[in-house]
């Protein structure tokens, strides 16, 4: 037995329900996205999570539909009531399974650098804390993978040029 052939776009209803039966078999991907926004002394801002251990980079995840963008945008906003602009791409970081979750894609956009900010109080539960740290500092809250993603952004920024990352490490 040989299979139905494929219906045409020139059947618009029938071609969009076989696009659509082969979208609901596709895998789908958890997105993240996070900011790396400095303050005038080079300082980068990181939160404090109240549901995971150790700091992070402020953003989180993407909504059904949701464009990356948009996602670190409103996270900042409902978040910490910061209004910031997107300013670029640094890193785009594969994550691969890992304990109970599949794998993932997570975004670092750069936020420039703001001024005049300098108490920053958290709006929602998910957050303890938020403030501005050194660059080493930062290093030794943010755990494992975020550790490399934060280093490998604040090195992104510097040279103008994005980062594909796997895991938090530079691909060969």
């Amino acid at each position: 037995m040989t299979p139905e052939p494929a219906p045409t776009p020139a059947d618009p209803e029938a071609w969009n329900a076989y696009l659509a039966e082969g979208n609901a078999t596709q895998p789908r991907k958890r997105v993240a996205a996070d900011l790396l926004l400095r303050d005038g002394e080079g300082r980068v801002l990181l939160v404090n999570p109240t549901y995971k251990p150790g700091w992070d980079l402020p953003g989180g995840m993407a909504e059904a539909n949701e464009p990356p963008e948009e996602t670190v945008v409103r996270e900042l906003r409902e978040e910490l009531g910061l209004e910031v602009v997107v300013r670029g791409l640094l890193v785009v970081d594969w994550v691969a399974p890992h304990g109970p979750w599949d794998d993932q894609i997570a975004f670092v956009f750069d936020g420039g650098t703001v001024d005049g900010v300098e108490q920053l109080t958290p709006h929602d539960d998910e957050l303890s804390e938020a403030r501005f740290v050194g660059v080493a500092e930062a290093g030794a809250l943010v755990r494992g993978r975020m550790r490399r993603r934060l280093a490998e952004a604040v090195r992104a920024a510097r040279e103008g040029r994005a980062v594909y990352l796997h895991d938090g490490s530079v691909c060969p």
